[in-house]
Order: structure tokens, then C-alpha cells, then sequence
């Protein structure tokens, strides 16, 4: 068992948790991520290893609360525990010392844009950050991020905050001020990965994107996550997460994403249905 330490809402629907697993973080890389189950009967979902606490032994994951186990996880209170962390899982970010690294964070891949931006800074590298939301109410992680930047750039869909605009707006009228950068590391939502791939790909600008499809074991035995990269088959938990993003065949990854999506709103839909009929906190 993994005992929560805290948990500390962020936004509406997401939660930073910081969880006791000492033997996962002994060797935890930038990039690297865990697989959590909350129960024996419960599903196994990956997150990213956001950040870690040597003195207490102690990883942070930053938690949506989208499907059912998300939103489990957003209501475990300190003192509960999780059954299972596996990890560290996957690929560590591949980070050049003293690199110019844009690091580029939409929404809820803030949490995995933070410690790819410590680990470049930490490696005496530039990091200029873009972190985009919808609205103010969604920025997270603005001061961490800030923290680890040379510069920072806040955008938002409606104005609200920051920049009026969308990430590769920000990201277009850096390059057009002169900025240069070795490469450019874009996590959020599919689309806006794929449309900042579409800003660097004519200027030749190496640019990594970190990958999220459905993934069970995260030993690349289930399959589940496998995806095209150049035309060729890869397995996200293993070769990924991060992989050169005018690489990836974003198409078939959408396709995979949308597979199991009836099921998860109707599993989210009957647990919201639990919930609502008593004063849930703990799981």
C-alpha cells in the first residue's frame, strides 16, 4: 500500500497528490511515469511522475478527473492508499546540457512539461515556457513552471488571462522575434501537439511530443498503446513517452483514443451516480 500524503486541488477537476513510494523515485528520470491502481478490481492508469520528495520519500502525480479512476483518485484524502505504483516507467526525456529548450504545456500537460523543464534547467539549459488553458480558472502550475524558466508566457483561449490566444500563437511570435531554440517540447491535448508540429515542421525545429494512449501493463506485452512513428510500430510504455512529433501518425492515435470513450462516460456517469447519494471524500 501507498499512502497519500496530501492532496491539493489545482483547478476544477484537478488535483496534485503527493504519494508515499520511495522505491519508485530512487531512479526517476524527467519523462518517466508511474502506473497506479487504486484497488484490486480497479483499472491500472498511467500518470506522469510530476515531481518528487527525496525527504519524504515521495512522488506527486497531477490528476484530471475525467473517467471513473481519475475521479477516484481526486477524492482519496490523506491518510487513504493507493494499492499499486509501478514505475519509474518508460523513456527519460533525452536532455542535451545547456540546450534552448521551449517547453510547451496545454492544459493538464503542464504536469508533464514541469519536470522536463527542471531536468533542462538543472542540465544548465534555457527553458522559455508557453503554458496554455481554456480559461484562467484552468492555468496550473504557473509559479512552478516560472520557478524553472527563463521566461514565461501564460495564454488563454478567451483572454482571460495572460495572452489572448492559443500556445502556438505564443509560440509563432517568438520565433518571428528571433527566439532560437534546439528543439521544442509540446505535451497537452492531441490537436494542439499536432498543430505546434505544424509551426516547427517547415523551419525544421526538432519538436517532442509525450504520448498518452491506452496503456494496461506498461511493459509493451498488452499492446494496447502501440502507435505509428514514421511508419513504423511502436509501444508507447516502452519506446515512449516522448517521441519526435512530425513523426507520429496523429490520426491513428485519435482513433485509439476514441475507442473505449463510451465505456469510460458511462463508468464515469454511474460512479458521479454513487457519489452524488452520499458525502464521498475517501475511496
Amino acid at each position: 500500500m501507498y499512502p497519500v500524503l496530501s492532496n491539493e486541488q489545482l483547478a476544477p477537476d484537478v488535483h496534485r497528490l503527493w504519494i508515499e513510494a520511495p522505491h519508485v523515485i530512487r531512479k526517476r528520470r524527467p519523462g518517466q511515469f508511474a502506473i497506479l491502481r487504486i484497488s484490486a478490481d480497479g483499472e491500472r492508469i498511467p500518470l506522469t511522475i510530476a515531481d518528487v520528495d527525496h525527504a519524504r520519500g515521495a512522488l506527486a502525480v497531477i490528476v484530471q478527473g475525467v473517467g471513473k479512476t481519475t475521479r477516484q483518485l481526486n477524492r482519496m484524502a490523506p491518510g487513504t492508499a493507493v494499492l499499486d505504483v509501478a514505475g519509474p516507467l518508460g523513456r527519460p526525456t533525452d536532455i542535451h546540457p545547456g540546450s534552448r529548450t521551449c517547453c510547451i504545456g496545454g492544459g493538464i500537460g503542464a504536469a508533464v512539461v514541469y519536470p522536463i523543464a527542471t531536468g533542462v534547467k538543472a542540465q544548465g539549459g534555457y527553458v522559455v515556457t508557453i503554458l496554455g488553458a481554456r480559461s484562467r480558472d484552468l492555468v496550473i502550475l504557473e509559479d512552478d513552471l516560472s520557478r524553472v524558466s527563463d521566461h514565461l508566457v501564460v495564454t488563454t483561449d478567451d483572454g482571460s488571462y495572460g495572452r489572448h490566444g492559443l500556445v502556438t500563437d505564443a509560440l509563432k511570435a517568438l520565433l518571428d522575434e528571433g527566439a532560437v531554440f534546439d528543439e521544442v517540447v509540446a505535451v497537452g491535448p492531441l490537436p494542439m501537439m499536432r498543430a505546434v508540429c505544424e509551426v516547427t515542421r517547415p523551419i525544421g525545429l526538432r519538436t517532442v511530443v509525450s504520448l498518452n494512449p491506452v496503456m494496461v501493463d506498461g511493459t509493451g506485452m498488452c499492446g494496447g498503446c502501440r502507435v505509428q512513428i514514421g511508419g513504423e510500430q511502436k509501444f508507447v510504455c516502452v519506446d515512449g513517452p516522448e517521441f519526435d512529433g512530425h513523426q507520429v501518425d496523429f490520426d491513428e492515435l485519435a482513433s485509439r483514443l476514441r475507442a473505449y470513450r463510451e465505456q469510460e462516460q458511462e463508468a464515469a456517469a454511474r460512479y458521479d451516480e454513487e457519489c452524488a447519494s452520499a458525502d464521498m471524500w475517501a475511496v
